[in-house]
């Protein structure tokens, strides 16, 4: 049986690693742009996360896929899902 199977209710999100000088965590920024309902221009707006890393496998500029889960700390509510792209 897999081990790494999703469950479609759980959230996903994208961003990039900012730090990952915690023993396995890492800060990920998610960046979003929104419409102002008003002035009709595009805001960009962004948040950071703490997200689970067992291994330690994410760097400083990784695009990352992280997904919702259990509180593991009292900050930490994601894990790493995939590194979807590496820092060059």
């Amino acid at each position: 049986m897999d081990t790494k199977v999703q469950k479609p209710n759980k959230q996903t999100l994208q961003g990039i690693v900012v730090s990952d000088k915690m023993d396995k965590t890492i800060v990920v920024e998610i960046t979003m742009r929104k419409l102002h309902p008003l002035y009709k221009k595009y805001v960009t707006r962004s948040k950071r996360i703490k997200a689970h890393d067992e291994q330690n496998e994410a760097h400083v500029g990784d695009t990352v896929r992280v997904i919702e889960s259990r509180p593991m700390s009292r900050e930490k509510r994601w894990r790493l899902a995939e590194i979807v792209e590496r820092a060059k």
